[in-house]
């Protein structure tokens, strides 16, 4: 099977988990079951300048950030690091995170949820 990219549903939610600015989602899946029931979110996150994910916890399911490009500030369990095009973070189970996008270049990633 093949998803072409016009076949790709792109969402927009305004302050993500409490974060700033809209967050362009495009969703790679249209339901879990095409993860096997091992996750629900395969999707590319778009962080125009000045937008965030707000910080949140994963209590029974991971999340992995690839960030494709750009550079934005990772809160990682409340340590800010600074990640860069081709980085992976990993919040394990019981953890939490958020992103946030402080250049003047758009910051794209791809992320992934998948269950414990």
């Amino acid at each position: 099977m093949i998803r072409e990219k016009s076949q790709c549903l792109i969402d927009y939610k305004e302050h993500m988990r409490g974060g700033d600015g809209t967050v362009e989602i495009t969703k790679f899946i249209t339901s879990p079951e095409e993860l096997l029931g091992k996750g629900r979110l395969f999707s590319r996150i778009t962080l125009k300048p000045g937008c965030s994910i707000g910080y949140h916890v994963h209590d029974d399911e991971s999340e992995l950030f690839h960030i494709l490009n750009g550079t934005a500030e990772y809160n990682d369990g409340g340590e800010i690091r600074t990640v860069h095009a081709g980085d992976v973070t990993i919040c394990p189970p019981g953890t939490g995170h958020g992103i946030a996008n402080h250049t003047d270049e758009t910051v794209e990633l791809i992320a992934l949820i998948l269950y414990q």
